[in-house]
C-alpha cells in the first residue's frame, strides 16, 4: 500500500497536493512520501520478526539523504555497493554493524574505509577481492568480516539486465566453486569467515526463484558445516518485485517470509535482507509538466519537461510506469499517446501507444513507481540539470535534493589552458 491517492480531483502525497508542491519547487521533481517508506520498511520487519534478521536497504535503489535517514531512524541497515554510498551511509549516522558492503569492484581505497566504519562484513564477489580484502586489512593488523557471494545458477525470470543469479552474470563465486574458496578464506590471517550471501536479481515476481536459490545454497551450508566453518549470518539478498501497474501480483513480504523460513528451520543463522525497490519504488513519483501537445501523422505525443535522463528505466528496460493526470477533467477524452521528453533522442520515452487522458499544454502529470532506480540512475545528458527531489510528511513538505543548476553542471569543467603541458587543478 502506497499514499498516492486523489482528494477531489487533485493527486495528492499523503495529504499534500502534488500540484501545491509543483507550484513552489518547478517541475520535473521527484517526490517520495515519508510514511510509504516506513510502511514497506514495517511489512519486512514484521514479516521476519519470527527469527533473528536484519534489514539492509540497498542504497542504490534510492540514496537520497532524506531516504535513508527515515529507514536508519526507522531501525534499518544499508546495504552499500560503493565508498560513495559508504558515505551517505555515515552521513545520515547508520552504525557500522548495520552495512554490508557488496559490489563486484571494491577498491582499495573503499576497503578500507569501510574497515575504518566497522562494518557488518564484505560481501565477497570473487577469489582476487578475497585477497585485495586481505592485504588492505593486513596494512593495519587489522582482521575484515567477509561472506562470500555465492551464484547458484539460478533463473530469476526477470529482465536479463537486473538477472545476477546465473552463471553467465558477473557477480558471485560459481557454486561448484565455493567450498574451495571457503577453505582459503579461512586460511588467510586477516580476514574472519561470518557469512555466506546469495542474491540472484531484481524485480522478482515469483516465490519459486527465491525458494530455488536457497536450497541450493542449503547444501553449501551442509557442507560448510561439516568441514567446520562456521556460519553466523545469511544474506538472501532482495529482488523481491512491486506492482507497476501492469497487472503484477508480486509475492508480499509476509508470503516471501512464509516461503523462505519454512526452508530454513533449524538452521541457527541470523538472516540478513537487502530490499530496495520493494521499500521505495512505490513509495515515490516524478511530476512533469506538459509543453506541448503534438499531432502526428500516425501518432500523438504529449511532450514533457522530463525526459529519459530523469528516468531512464522506460527507455532502458522497456519498462511500464502507470502515468496519472495530477488534475482530473472528467470531461475529458481519451487517446492512444506516446509521453516523450525533450532529449534528442527516438529511445526518449516515459510511455508508449498508452490509452490516457488528453493532457493539454501546462498539465501536470506524475509517473507513478519511480522512488527506485528514477533519480539514482538519472543523468545531466543533453546538459539537462538533474530534477529537484521532495520528501513529503503529512501535510508537510520539504525539498532535500535542489534542483541542479548549470553553473554548478559546469564548474569542473575548463578550457583547455595556453600553455601546453600545464594542467589546471
Amino acid at each position: 500500500m502506497d499514499y498516492f491517492h486523489y482528494l477531489g480531483d487533485r493527486l495528492h502525497c499523503e495529504e499534500t497536493g502534488l500540484d501545491r508542491i509543483a507550484e513552489a519547487v518547478g517541475t520535473p521533481f521527484y517526490c517520495y512520501s515519508e510514511r510509504t517508506i516506513l510502511r514497506h520498511l514495517e511489512a519486512f520487519e514484521r514479516a521476519f520478526q519470527e527469527v533473528d534478521h536484519r534489514i539492509c536497504y540497498s542504497v542504490k535503489a534510492n540514496g537520497n539523504l532524506a531516504v535513508l535517514d527515515t529507514l536508519v531512524r526507522g531501525g534499518a541497515g544499508l546495504d552499500i555497493v560503493s565508498g560513495g554510498e559508504l558515505e551517505r551511509a555515515r552521513r545520515v549516522g547508520c552504525p557500522g554493524d548495520r552495512i554490508v558492503f557488496s559490489g563486484v569492484g571494491k577498491t582499495a581505497v573503499e576497503i578500507n574505509a569501510a574497515l575504518d566504519h566497522g562494518l557488518l562484513m564484505f560481501n565477497v564477489e570473487s577469489l582476487p577481492e578475497l585477497h585485495r580484502i586481505n592485504t588492505v586489512a593486513g596494512v593495519t593488523g587489522r582482521v575484515a568480516p567477509v561472506a562470500l557471494r555465492i551464484n547458484p545458477d539460478v533463473d530469476p525470470r526477470t529482465h536479463p539486465h537486473i538477472s545476477t543469479g546465473l552463471r553467465r552474470n558477473k557477480f558471485g563465486i560459481p557454486h561448484g566453486q565455493a567450498l574451495e574458496v571457503y577453505r582459503l578464506a579461512m586460511g588467510l590471517p586477516h580476514v574472519q569467515v561470518v557469512g555466506l550471501d546469495c542474491h540472484i536479481g531484481s524485480q522478482l515476481t515469483e516465490l519459486e526463484p527465491f525458494v530455488d536459490a536457497l536450497r541450493r545454497v542449503k547444501g553449501l551450508l551442509g557442507a560448510l558445516r561439516e568441514a567446520g566453518i562456521p556460519i553466523r549470518y545469511l544474506d538472501l539478498g532482495g529482488g523481491l518485485g512491486i506492482p507497476y501497474g501492469q497487472g503484477e501480483a508480486p509475492p508480499s513480504p509476509e508470503q516471501l517470509a512464509r516461503a523462505l523460513l519454512a526452508e530454513l528451520q533449524g538452521l541457527e543463522l541470523a538472516i540478513i535482507l537487502e530490499p530496495g525497490r520493494a521499500i521505495v519504488g512505490n513509495a515515490g513519483v516524478l511530476v512533469a509538466r506538459v509543453i506541448y501537445s503534438k499531432e502526428g501523422e500516425e501518432k500523438r505525443f504529449v511532450i514533457t519537461d522530463a525526459g529519459m535522463n530523469d528516468l531512464l528505466r522506460p527507455s532502458l528496460y522497456s519498462a511500464y510506469h502507470t502515468i496519472l493526470p495530477v488534475e482530473r477533467h472528467f470531461d475529458r477524452e481519451e487517446a492512444v499517446a506516446d509521453v516523450v521528453g525533450p532529449i534528442c533522442e527516438s529511445g526518449d520515452f516515459l510511455a508508449r501507444d498508452r490509452l490516457l487522458p488528453v493532457f493539454r499544454e501546462g498539465d501536470l502529470l506524475a509517473v507513478r513507481s519511480a522512488g527506485a532506480y528514477g533519480f539514482s540512475m538519472s543523468s545531466n545528458y543533453n546538459t539537462r540539470p538533474r530534477a529537484a527531489e521532495v520528501m513529503v510528511r503529512g501535510e508537510h513538505f520539504a525539498v532535500v535534493r535542489r534542483r541542479e543548476t548549470l553553473d554548478q553542471l559546469l564548474e569542473n569543467e575548463t578550457l583547455f589552458p595556453e600553455k601546453a603541458g600545464v594542467t589546471p587543478t
